[in-house]
């Protein structure tokens, strides 16, 4: 093959390097625009997977790179005066001058034609004259924006303003310095990648950058190579405690906007994308370079494995696209927990450590507990103390209150349409499928959104409460909960709006009814799709008799012995249709801005908690984002949460959009808990208000590490209770809890313990001399000094 590479960094290096090693015979040559010296950055960070490919792909550089790694097991997060260590994570990290100059010798022994300090021809000029053209340029690569049209890139720059800096002190461990200052809260990144320095980030949200006066350059241009002196010198003064008299290092180093890079494709005709060019991910979960290697060796590999490029270039990306894909999702997760980190500047050092760690969602309180026992130990102890509780048990287990309600866990049994009532009157389907979420353990069982009115139904297998027989159905429901169990259950009050008249889920969801329909009302005549009708606006007399229902369902409610309510003004049905900018066009006072928005949701919040008994709590669902352009967003859902607290809200309950087909969410595990993370820290916690979340959550593993980082109170899991209706008993069970958090009917009693299976559950016998917790105990704590450095190079 003659292949064209364009751009002189690792991603481009590696993979020139590789193919050379696959055959002598490919002509490649290189064009890097920098000269062979010019290098920017300092330490680069791989992970053991990573550095296990490279081994097995080009033995010669892998042996050289572990020659020159620091290498250590602790991470150190210093926080409001306090230090934690949490160890058994594993890094390896070098400089990352030397890993570019071991690439371009390990291209010249291998006669890759390398050409520094010199342009590319024009892309269109390659992709005629040569087999493979491969954009390594970088995250602002020209060639991706000379094919956007085929490549169809997203760029999102984000809020945060960081820069790139050494220093000659050689820290021990990755480093997280989280400082507050008069101006808002600053962090550091900081780890060793040599036994000469480490590497320092610093990154604060560009409203701290600014209050700092970091903003006196930003209309400054600097050239390729100069520093902004006199932002690094206030950097010195404000991390003088932390740098401890050592010096900060700079190299082309200025303030940056993360930009997040993401294309639709990664391929153009026989033109290539790779590393920044074609995905970026923060620098908080890991390296850009890293990725761009791991790119280099798949592509390498497809090319060797396909008869020919077009092939070949297909399958890479559907090889790499779904890695890329799940790291990107951690770093987005990462990136926004950090753009956010002045909103947990009050919590208890060892939370706000766990919180920092789980960030991403890759590691979790039992994957904690396996790298550090004795972290994940106090954790578990802190998140007790912290609720005011003696007994050490795990989160989920704990009680909780919402107002004066007492819960004997913090599960959830999310509200769940089932379309199955009978003229809106629940049956014997109902009374088996709620009860036997309570007798599976569940804190807190919720009904189906059970609609105020016929009309008001989203279809005709809808249940309700508008009617005496109704009420005495779900009233023998509510009865088999309460004398079967210990769980509390909670009615969900909702009305359909313009989403209403339609078929059973399993019939079509979402499609209008081709018979006995009836006419959808919501706040402005926009249907939900095309295909759904077109709602009749309401008017002012149409609004209070909606209202009436509300207050008329509140009360059968009571009536039926509920200890809950919740409105249900999230998903697009009516109140949440009032609320979002895209389904409400109003002129009047009910609509515009949000202020307006609000003023129907909440006058029906307040009939409603007028007519509910005092001493019961009244939740809300809400939808914190309508994932659409134009449409309420994460900072209205605050105000929104807000508002509702005002009026006496006792918990909120988020989740996202559904309130428009043309939505695009960004699905992916807990993907909503950032949401209700958010409104919890800003809204609930300090009113003392319950936040539930809700969305993608399906482990004990994901519902315990959430309460433990303080994200939310509650947790509501859906399709996870329809999959095991015994599932939070069967999460004590592998939990190893006993305790008054998951009582087992005296019937069910007999199957607390996991039956036995094969002969993987087995007793083994010991083949080794130390235990493992021995083994894990001496291998937890690794710290990177240059002493360890030394003994490393003698042990060699």
């Amino acid at each position: 093959m003659k292949i064209a590479i364009v751009g002189g960094g690792p991603g481009g290096l590696y993979f020139a390097a590789l193919m050379k090693q696959l055959d002598p015979s490919h002509d490649i040559t290189l064009w890097e625009r920098n000269a062979a010296s010019d290098t920017f950055g300092f330490g680069v960070v791989f992970s053991d997977e990573t550095l296990g490919g490279i081994g097995n792909a080009d033995p010669v550089v892998a042996e050289y790179m572990s020659r020159r790694f620091a290498r250590w097991s602790d991470i150190d997060i210093h926080f409001r005066g306090e230090m934690m260590t949490v160890g058994g994570q594993g890094f390896a990290a070098m400089s990352r001058k030397e890993l570019l100059e071991l690439l371009q010798r390990r291209c010249i022994e291998l006669n890759v034609d390398v050409r520094f300090s010199t342009l590319a021809p024009a892309v269109e000029e390659l992709e005629a004259n040569y087999d493979l053209v491969l954009a390594a340029d970088g995250i602002n690569s020209q060639i991706r924006a000379k094919y956007a049209d085929s490549f169809k890139p997203n760029l999102d720059p984000r809020t945060n303003k960081f820069m790139w800096l050494g220093t000659d002190q050689v820290f021990e461990a990755f480093k997280f310095f989280v400082k507050e200052t008069e101006w808002g809260v600053m962090q550091i990144h900081g780890y060793p990648y040599s036994d000469e320095g480490s590497t320092f980030i610093v990154e604060m949200h560009q409203d701290v950058w600014r209050a700092a006066g970091f903003d006196e350059t930003a209309n400054e241009v600097f050239p390729p190579g100069v520093s902004d002196e006199k932002a690094i010198a206030k950097i010195r003064q404000i991390f003088a405690e932390e740098l401890n008299g050592y010096e900060v290092l700079t190299n082309n180093s200025k303030w940056i906007n993360f930009t997040t890079v993401r294309n639709e494709n990664w391929r153009h005709n026989n033109v290539v994308l790779l590393g920044d060019a074609a995905h970026t991910a923060h620098f908080s979960i890991g390296s850009g370079t890293k990725l761009a290697m791991e790119d280099s060796l798949a592509l390498a590999a497809c090319l060797h494995e396909h008869a020919d490029v077009e092939s070949a270039l297909a399958a890479y990306e559907a090889e790499r696209r779904p890695v890329v894909a799940s790291t990107q999702r951690a770093a987005q997760a990462s990136l926004e927990w950090f753009e956010r980190i002045g909103q947990y500047k009050d919590q208890d050092p060892t939370q706000f450590a766990f919180n920092l760690l789980t960030r991403s969602r890759r590691i979790t309180q039992e994957n904690l507990r396996l790298r550090d026992p004795e972290f994940a130990d106090a954790v578990d102890r802190g998140f007790a103390s912290s609720q005011g509780l003696t007994e050490v048990a795990p989160a989920m287990f704990q009680p909780f209150r919402i107002g004066e309600l007492e819960l004997k866990n913090r599960i959830v049994v999310s509200p769940m349409d089932m379309y199955s009532a009978t003229d809106g009157v629940p049956g014997d389907f109902h009374k088996v499928h709620l009860g036997s979420k309570a007798l599976g353990g569940a804190g807190l069982v919720m009904t189906e959104m059970v609609c105020v009115s016929e009309a008001g139904r989203i279809t005709p297998g809808c249940s309700g409460l508008y009617t005496d027989d109704q009420r005495d159905s779900w009233k023998e429901i509510v009865d088999f909960v309460h004398s079967r169990s210990t769980a509390r259950i909670g009615a969900q009050l909702g009305h359909s709006g313009r989403k209403g008249s339609t078929k059973l889920m399993w019939e079509g969801i979402d499609q209008p009814l081709e018979s006995g329909n009836w006419t959808a009302v919501g706040p402005s005549a926009l249907p939900y799709s095309p295909e759904n009708q077109i709602p009749v606006e309401l008017d002012r007399a149409g609004m209070d008799a909606i209202k009436a229902e509300f207050v008329a369902s509140t009360v059968r409610a009571d009536e039926a012995g509920f200890d809950l309510l919740e409105i249900h003004a999230a998903h697009g049905y009516l109140l949440s249709s009032f609320l979002s900018p895209v389904s409400n066009k109003r002129t009047d006072e009910y609509g515009g801005s949000l202020e307006n928005r609000l003023r129907f949701p909440l006058e029906v919040f307040d009939a409603v908690r007028a007519a509910w008994p005092a001493h019961k709590p009244v939740t809300v669902r809400i939808s914190a984002t309508d994932w659409i352009e134009g449409g309420n967003t994460s900072d209205d859902s605050v105000s929104i949460a807000k508002a509702f607290v005002e009026h006496g809200a006792a918990g909120l309950d988020v989740s996202t959009g559904q309130v428009a087909k043309e939505e695009k969410p960004a699905f992916g595990r807990s993907y909503q808990t950032p949401f209700a993370d958010r409104i919890r820290q800003e809204v609930a916690a300090p009113a003392g208000v319950a936040v539930i979340a809700v969305g993608a959550i399906s482990t004990y593993d994901d519902v315990n590490s959430i309460l433990l980082a303080g994200r939310a109170d509650l947790i509501a899991l859906g399709r996870t209770h329809l999959y095991d209706p015994q599932w939070t008993l069967h999460a004590a069970a592998e939990q190893e809890y006993q305790g008054p958090g998951a009582q087992w009917i005296p019937q069910f009693r007999a199957g607390r313990r996991k039956p036995p299976s094969s002969r993987t559950d087995a007793v083994r016998p010991r083949l080794s001399l130390l235990k493992e917790a021995d083994i894990q105990e001496s291998n937890t704590h690794l710290r990177w000094t240059p002493e360890s450095a030394a003994a490393s190079v003698l042990v060699k």
